[in-house]
């Protein structure tokens, strides 16, 4: 399968572009809209496990992972331990990525996605607040508010769904210790992917 370098590339570097919140750090809060017309809000997941995941449905290393039900079966793996997962796309009008409420659920269905909900970023304001360059790119905040983890989903920067079989997953393994009572390792990566479609404010 073709491997795309050219998104990963952009996604790197506008890195620096962004003031990003920081591993160890209290995690920003925010309040979007989801596909199914309620509104979240960081806040009132004090106490659990969150996981936040940069999402564009027509980014190859995004089909990747849900192509394959990698990023289904972590979602179902965690959520049913209690774990909120909030998939957030920033993808500006007119952009890649960028779809009414309605297309996304129907994407969500197709795919069996099991997120706790789906988040519309189109401002990109919750992206640029986490600092959030790439598709996928993942967090993971602890109960008393802290991000414990930024970064790649796994240490395999490819489109290819056979390298998913020997990746080290940094998502599942680094919320396994932490429930586990144990430390995340690596706490922060370089994400990998396309560049989140930001629009021009």
């Amino acid at each position: 399968m073709k491997r795309y370098l050219l998104p990963l590339l952009l996604a790197v570097s506008t890195g620096a572009a962004f003031g990003a919140a920081e591993v160890g750090s209290v995690a920003p809060g925010f309040s979007l809209p989801g596909t199914n017309g309620k509104s979240y809000n960081l806040s009132e997941f004090r106490g659990k496990y969150v996981v936040l995941e940069w999402y564009n449905p027509d980014c190859p290393f995004v089909r990747k992972h849900y192509h394959s039900g990698n990023m289904q079966n972590l979602q179902k793996e965690f959520t049913e331990k209690g774990v909120v997962w909030l998939s957030i796309d920033s993808s500006a009008p007119g952009k890649e990525g960028n779809y009414p409420a309605a297309k996304l659920n129907e994407i969500a269905s197709t795919d069996g996605a099991a997120r706790t909900a789906l988040l519309l970023d189109p401002e990109g304001k919750v992206g640029r607040l986490y600092g959030a360059t790439a598709t996928p790119d993942m967090v993971i905040i602890d109960p008393q508010g802290k991000i414990r983890y930024k970064g790649a989903i796994d240490n395999k920067p490819s489109t290819d769904v056979a390298d998913i079989k020997t990746a080290t997953n940094y998502v599942q393994s680094n919320l396994e210790n932490l429930m586990a009572g144990k430390d995340v390792s690596p706490a922060t990566t370089r994400p990998y992917g396309c560049s989140v479609k930001y629009g021009s404010n």
